[in-house]
């Protein structure tokens, strides 16, 4: 014979749901099921909303939206972040084209190899002349074909000039370089600001 087991709460209640709602067959004896009282329905507190793990957030809200890609930064980029060596408000001005250059060289159509020595000859005299700002006009270059999957950078004076003022025998007669202002030459011209002797 078979072993009963009792039935667990939510088997019972089930069991009483099927049996209220069969009805009995007609001529056949009649089973008198025990009443059982519904069970409580019991209540359970709402469980607060799940809290997030992570703050809210935008998708790309920390990315940054660069217009173009380089390897370097350009020219004006990297004077711009240079350390300021001079006065502020004379360099303001000096960016601004208030001050006029005391004195200009124009290294247009020149060579590298003319145009270096002739850059620390006119500085080296400015210096001693007691000069403090001067022009230097570089130009801003010819775009030539560009052959090959290597972009190659215009206007070879322009790029090499800063490189020359930081370096020696210009680097210690120089206190400050930045791009000129439109009405000098803008992108073209450097303004350069010497020490003192």
């Amino acid at each position: 014979m078979a072993r009963r087991r009792t039935l667990r709460p939510e088997e019972e209640e089930l069991w009483h749901a099927v049996a209220r709602s069969t009805r009995p067959f007609k001529g056949r004896c009649r089973l008198a099921l025990p009443e059982v009282p519904p069970a409580p329905v019991v209540v359970k507190p709402a469980d607060p909303a799940p809290r997030p793990r992570l703050p809210a957030f935008m998708m790309g809200e920390r990315a940054r939206h660069e217009t173009a890609h380089h390897i370097a930064p350009s020219l004006a980029e990297s004077l711009a972040s240079a350390p300021l060596q001079m006065d502020a408000k004379t360099h303001g001005k000096m960016t601004r084209g208030k001050i006029l250059p005391e004195a200009r060289i124009d290294l247009h159509g020149m060579t590298l190899a003319e145009a270096h020595p002739e850059l620390i000859r006119f500085l080296l005299n400015a210096q001693s002349a007691g000069l403090r700002l001067v022009l230097v006009i570089t130009g801003k270059g010819k775009r030539g074909p560009d052959i090959g999957p290597i972009p190659h950078r215009v206007g070879a004076l322009r790029h090499q000039v800063p490189q020359w003022l930081r370096l020696a025998p210009l680097g210690p007669a120089v206190l400050q370089v930045t791009e000129a202002h439109l009405r000098h030459g803008g992108a073209g011209a450097y303004y350069v600001y010497l020490r003192r002797r």
